[in-house]
């Protein structure tokens, strides 16, 4: 007799999904395979009861999952319904920084992290990236340059950068990853701004330096020296690691909270 001919206990049996699960899923799908795209109003209520053969209550618990999930929106009242919401990083974020803080993950490993990814994306970006895609990273450069003189706006421009050098070299799972980090990485960059130094006149300086890096980048990727990109990109972080990580055990919770 096999496992599967024993007698069946509780822990065994399989749980048939709730309908709502189950409607919830297939509109879930059509979004996914962009059958329902941004910003796509479901129809309405009356329709989408006669095509899944569920109750008003059934489908509103579809809606409710859906909506936590922030694959919709509802506007309740006339004239009312479901509209879809295309997920972003920003939808996995938070949980992604739930995940981080339960770890007890550092800064020191965040930053890790995106120095094994951002060297890479730097070489393909340079290789493979279209013209379109270099001058997208040169319109970032001049947006770092504005705001060399904004002690709140420079992290802010910095790690838009460092993101769109990531979306831009084309792995979707990478660019969707360092996404999810953005949050983590604006409040650091913020925080390890504002600790630097309290002199403005040297902020200032600081940040003019790593502007100049950066444009030497955008050079380098036009150039499409791959090598050369990725060499210096890996230098650069290594370089601005001991200045960004001067509290290089502090935790995530910490800069989130």
């Amino acid at each position: 007799m096999t496992p599967l001919d024993s007698p069946s206990s509780t822990s065994d049996r399989v749980r048939p999904r709730k309908v709502a699960d189950i409607v919830a899923a297939r509109i879930r799908r059509m979004i996914a395979r962009g059958e329902l795209k941004e910003g796509d109003w479901l129809p309405t209520e009356a329709e989408l009861m006669e095509r899944f053969g569920v109750s008003r209550p059934t489908l509103r618990e579809a809606f409710r999952l859906l909506e936590a999930h922030t694959l919709i929106e509802i506007r309740r009242g006339p004239p009312g319904g479901a509209r879809v919401r295309a997920p972003g990083p920003d939808a996995a974020a938070p949980i992604f920084g739930l995940l981080l803080t339960m770890a007890g993950t550092t800064v020191r490993d965040v930053y890790d992290a995106r120095m094994v990814i951002e060297p890479a994306a730097v070489q393909k970006l340079a290789v493979d990236g279209s013209e379109a895609d270099h001058e997208e990273l040169a319109v970032e450069l001049a947006r770092v340059e504005r705001a060399t003189t904004d002690p709140h706006g420079f992290p802010q421009a910095s790690v838009r950068f460092h993101q769109r050098l990531v979306e831009l070299a084309g792995n979707t799972t990478l660019a969707l990853f360092v996404g999810t980090i953005g949050e983590v990485m604006s409040q650091h960059m913020a925080a390890a701004y504002s600790e630097t130094s309290s002199d403005s006149a040297e902020v200032v300086r600081q940040n003019k330096r790593a502007t100049r890096s950066y444009a030497k980048l955008v050079d380098l990727v036009r150039a499409r020296d791959g090598a050369a990109a990725e060499e210096f990109w890996r230098k650069h972080m290594t370089t601005a690691r001991p200045h960004l990580l001067r509290s290089a055990d502090r935790e995530v919770i910490d800069i989130l909270d």
